[in-house]
């Protein structure tokens, strides 16, 4: 009968079929209750933990988001590797071009499933990248100053060798780059970086490469002739004939893969920074070649970067980064477990500025001593502060635009596969 269309709802019936409601559904019932996050052109994320419904979020939508950065921190285990892995897995379904710093050798199973190139710089790697190569991409079209943008970042790749430098210091080293192009042929004219190829009778303009740049050698060889950069000259020693000479090589590869990961887990922490920044400069200008194409740079254990072991010149080369990407169609990636060296430098302007920049921050599971750092530079509130400290794996606080959600991030047994 209370099955059949006569609208009766028999008193015997309607005791027996009492059910009580638990939290998790009654909470589904207040739509209020939690933030929800469904981008129409969104990658699945995983579901709200309050009310179950699915998060997908779409980072490029700029009509919502002010910039397609990431934030992603979280202590060790909690979840945050496989998290990016799984990002970089949907991404690629996507077509989207991705780079990935890989300090700690997490990525090569992803990479190597996946098809992507892998690129390993230290001892043991025959694949080498010329510090002081200048790329055609390294400025938008109609600019000019190829030279004099490039002896910018050398000032930063030098100061992680040689130091802190001060104002004079800077100057002599300045003088001595340009000295080292000035011996190829290379001056501020941009014009000097052409060089003229004949081909079946016809002469063609074609930037210069690998081979016609300095390499490291030649700086030695520079300073060593003036008494004031000996000092210099006997830093670059291990890069030269010791057990770093393999950043003293030409470039010898190729980058035309949607997917690339820069292994530079064999660099050792004390040398690290070296191969981080190079990888990062080299895919910077990648990333600049075509304002249409979405593309992404995941920076791991981004603090080696912008900590107290790197200097200003870096760490504003990496907040550009984060500044501007997002005018070349780009997303730029900050991962992390290390907060407290994150904000360590220049009293953490490097470290609040980047997560300012980033429209989608995720915060897993973080000791006590963390997230009161972290809450110096976020609006977190109370609540969500016992939310982080009591975060399971796989579990985050994930800031997206307005919204703040608790969201568990979901994966299939296929993609756990890939994962590895």
């Amino acid at each position: 009968m209370a099955c059949l269309p006569f609208m009766k709802n028999h008193e015997d019936i309607k005791e027996v079929s009492k059910r009580n409601v638990l939290t998790d559904g009654l909470v589904a019932t207040y739509p209020f209750i939690s933030s929800s996050i469904f981008d129409e052109n969104g990658i699945y994320i995983g579901t709200n933990i309050y009310n179950n419904s699915l998060v997908f979020i779409d980072r490029y939508d700029t009509f919502k988001y002010k910039n397609a950065n990431l934030s992603i921190f979280g202590t060790s285990g909690a979840g945050k590797s496989f998290y990016t892995k799984l990002l970089i897995l949907r991404n690629i379904l996507l077509g989207i071009e991705q780079y990935v710093i890989d300090p700690d050798r997490e990525y090569t199973n992803i990479c190597e499933k996946l098809g992507g190139t892998m690129l390993k710089i230290g001892p043991t790697s025959n694949t080498y990248i010329n510090i002081f190569d200048i790329r055609e991409e390294s400025i938008e079209e109609n600019e000019k100053g190829y030279l004099a943008t490039k002896i910018g970042k050398l000032i930063g790749f030098f100061n992680l060798i040689f130091g802190e430098l001060d104002e004079e210091e800077k100057a002599i080293l300045e003088d001595k780059l340009i000295e080292c192009y000035a011996l190829k042929g290379i001056t501020f004219d941009d014009e000097t970086l052409y060089k003229e190829e004949e081909e079946n009778i016809t002469i063609t303009k074609i930037f210069k490469t690998s081979k016609d740049m300095p390499i490291l050698e030649d700086l030695y060889n520079v300073l060593s002739k003036d008494p004031k950069t000996i000092s210099f000259k006997t830093k670059l020693i291990p890069f030269i004939k010791g057990s770093l000479k393999f950043f003293n090589k030409c470039t010898n590869i190729k980058l035309d893969n949607k997917l690339i990961v820069a292994d530079v887990y064999e660099l050792g922490e004390d040398n690290l920074q070296y191969g981080m920044y190079i990888f990062t400069e080299l895919f910077w200008d990648k990333i600049k070649i075509n304002r249409k194409i979405k593309k992404a740079i995941y920076l791991d254990e981004i603090w080696r970067l912008i900590g107290v072991t790197s200097n200003k010149n870096v760490a504003s080369f990496i907040y550009k980064i984060f500044k501007t990407i997002r005018k070349y169609g780009g997303s730029a990636v900050a991962i992390t477990q290390d907060i407290s060296d994150l904000f360590s430098l220049e009293n953490g302007i490097y470290g609040k500025s980047i997560l300012n920049n980033s429209s989608i921050k995720t915060f897993f599971a973080l000791e006590e001593e963390n997230i009161k750092i972290l809450a110096e530079y976020s609006n977190l509130s109370e609540k969500e502060k016992v939310e982080i400290k009591s975060l399971k794996r796989g579990e985050c606080l994930m800031f997206a635009g307005d919204n703040h959600i608790l969201t568990k991030i979901e994966a299939n047994d296929f993609e756990k596969e890939i994962i590895g």
